[in-house]
């Protein structure tokens, strides 16, 4: 069913203080939900819920909640927690006594956004900037750029040194060769096998010129398969250039005459 309507004149409690008589009335969140058209938040998010069944929460309390969330960068849990804790949160959100109890489920936010759909979030943000440019918060010409903040996401990988790379580049190599079917000389496996712990250990014992010496015969390694695969691939395009009447020339794959 549609979402409840808040109530915006409800009786007094002699005994309770409503929030608007504890609060900062020049608090940005105050400012900001005086001019927020709650009315028409819930007129247009409206249309995204069924006529019959149980009343929904209501409109500016998820819209708030959702506001709330994404302007402090917190979790669909973390919100209600400092919702709890905050009068302005409270406020800004429709209450107008001090709550002690969780306004909904942390899993109602995850159906609002569902509910809502890109197109419904999107239009909540407009009503957001919209009211950033009436209380001049915004300005028009920070509209003009798009300043993209990504967080930077944790990897399991290792730190690049130059024997990695380069014992990297030899493995790449060889399942390359394999795919192509390619049968190498030699893989070299065993002695980077043996080495790359020895590079290590130099590294670690400040034995640079071991270490050096190391990173070159891997390096090495990489040289004479990358050749070594080039060499095989030349001789088998031969065959796509070759005559009748040549007299040194390949009949089969890796048979040469």
């Amino acid at each position: 069913m549609k979402p409840r309507q808040t109530k915006t004149m409800p009786q007094k409690d002699l005994f309770q203080p409503q929030l608007v008589d504890i609060i900062n009335p020049n608090h940005p969140l105050v400012r900001l939900a005086k001019i927020i058209d709650w009315n028409l938040l819930d007129n247009e998010l409206g249309v995204h819920f069924a006529t019959v069944g149980a009343a929904a929460l209501p409109t500016r309390l998820m819209a708030g909640l959702l506001y709330l969330q994404h302007l402090h960068n917190l979790s669909d849990e973390m919100v209600l927690e400092q919702w709890l804790e905050s009068p302005y949160y409270q406020y800004f959100c429709g209450e107008t006594f001090f709550q002690h109890n969780f306004p909904c489920h942390p899993t109602s936010l995850v159906k609002w956004r569902k509910r809502l759909g890109e197109e419904g979030c999107e239009w909540l943000l407009t009503q957001t900037i919209q009211a950033g440019l009436k209380l001049k918060v915004i300005k028009p010409a920070s509209l003009k750029r798009v300043v993209v903040d990504t967080t930077v996401q944790e990897k399991n990988i290792t730190f690049p040194t130059d024997a990695k790379l380069y014992n990297k580049a030899r493995q790449q190599l060889i399942q390359v060769a394999k795919e192509q079917n390619i049968t190498l000389r030699q893989t070299y496996d065993k002695a980077c096998h043996e080495l790359m712990p020895k590079i290590g250990r130099y590294g670690h014992a400040k034995q640079y010129k071991r270490m050096k010496k190391a990173i070159k015969q891997v390096k090495g390694f990489l040289g004479r398969v990358l050749r070594d695969i080039d060499r095989q691939v030349k001789r088998q395009g031969l065959t796509l250039t070759q005559k009748q009447e040549d007299t040194l020339k390949e009949t089969a794959i890796k048979s040469p005459i």
